[in-house]
């Protein structure tokens, strides 16, 4: 069953068009990033689930309720939709107590009282329900809008860049202990972010978005080795882009030699594009009489990237063999994998 649906919807702002056409499906328990760089509608769809802004056409629904369509429009308090912000919008006069039982104040005490303690467990809050937002880490005040969020059991969870305000070296960590709360209540989840390397870790699927559309979507894994575009791949990770014709239905002809495909390509043969090398697909082997030359190296610590030159083309590479040097004579090969050509 789909959580949330979306049909075609179209929205803006003063007349100018930001939202063209989305479509986008959400099952119950799934995770999904909305992931592009700044203005290109991911937080304008947030508001618009949210019931923050209105569409000029298509339809927003959650559980088969139409909450945005011709005629209809649902506000956000009536929406069963739970957000949570950048800066976690925590009330400062409120202790965590009070924060989480914000949304369901109005429950008996019996209730509230129960459905704290399991808030205060589900994020490892116990015994901090008394303290004030201003005495917590930045990574508990983010557990505390969790705790919020959940508390009166949203039938979907919005989050709007969570992590920008958390320091690097607990964001990784924190993500996963909110990926895991969401995945052990099965709570569905709508995720906006710029990052990709959050989206990789936080997300179930990527909606990839340019100019008010969504360009891919699908799992992180099926847009990084498949992109549509050149600018699916450019978004999320380098890549070495070489002329290549079409030789048979599972190679092409490039200046690196003949590439092989394990998956059937769909252009036809003779078609004349470029396949795409991620710098990890590159092998890099020494060879004193070697066509390349390794213009730069630079250790990231389980691996070296290396810039190698060959002919008039610069290569970027990556490798868990780190002994290679600037200076030295190299041949490239490309490992055999599932060619991307544009």
């Amino acid at each position: 069953m789909s959580t949330l649906n979306i049909q075609d919807v179209h929205s803006g702002y003063q007349g100018e068009q930001v939202l063209q056409g989305l479509e986008l499906t959400l099952k119950k328990g799934e995770i999904v990033a909305l992931l592009g760089s700044s203005g290109c509608g991911k937080t304008t769809l947030l508001r618009a689930i949210a019931g923050l802004q209105t569409i000029s056409q298509g339809e927003i629904s959650i559980n088969k309720r139409l909450l945005s369509g011709p005629n209809v429009f649902v506000p956000s308090e009536q929406r069963g939709v739970g957000m949570i912000f950048q800066d976690y919008a925590l009330f400062p006069h409120l202790n965590v107590k009070s924060n989480i039982l914000f949304g369901v104040n109005k429950t008996s005490k019996c209730f509230q009282k129960k459905r704290l303690m399991e808030m205060l467990a589900l994020v490892k809050l116990d015994g901090l329900g008394e303290r004030f937002p201003h005495e917590l880490s930045g990574g508990q005040q983010q557990r505390v809008a969790i705790a919020r969020a959940l508390a009166y059991e949203p039938e979907l969870l919005l989050l709007d860049e969570p992590f920008s305000n958390i320091d690097a070296k607990v964001r990784n960590e924190m993500m996963l202990e909110i990926r895991n709360i969401l995945k052990e209540r099965n709570v569905s989840a709508v995720f906006v972010t710029h990052s990709k390397d959050e989206a990789f870790v936080f997300s179930d699927k990527l909606a990839l978005f340019k100019d008010g559309r969504i360009v891919q979507y699908g799992t992180a894994e099926e847009l990084y080795t498949l992109p549509k575009n050149k600018y699916v791949a450019d978004f999320l990770g380098r890549g070495n882009y070489l002329s290549a014709i079409v030789s048979t239905h599972f190679s092409v002809k490039t200046s690196l030699g003949t590439l092989h495909s394990i998956s059937e390509l769909s252009q036809p043969i003779n078609y004349k594009g470029e396949v795409m090398l991620r710098p990890q697909q590159i092998e890099i082997i020494a060879d004193k009489s070697g066509d390349g030359i390794i213009l730069e190296r630079h250790f990231l610590g389980n691996t070296c990237h290396y810039q190698v030159k060959v002919a008039e083309q610069c290569y970027e590479v990556n490798s868990q063999l780190c002994q290679f040097v600037s200076g030295q004579r190299v041949t490239l090969h490309a490992l055999i994998h599932s060619l991307v050509v544009f």
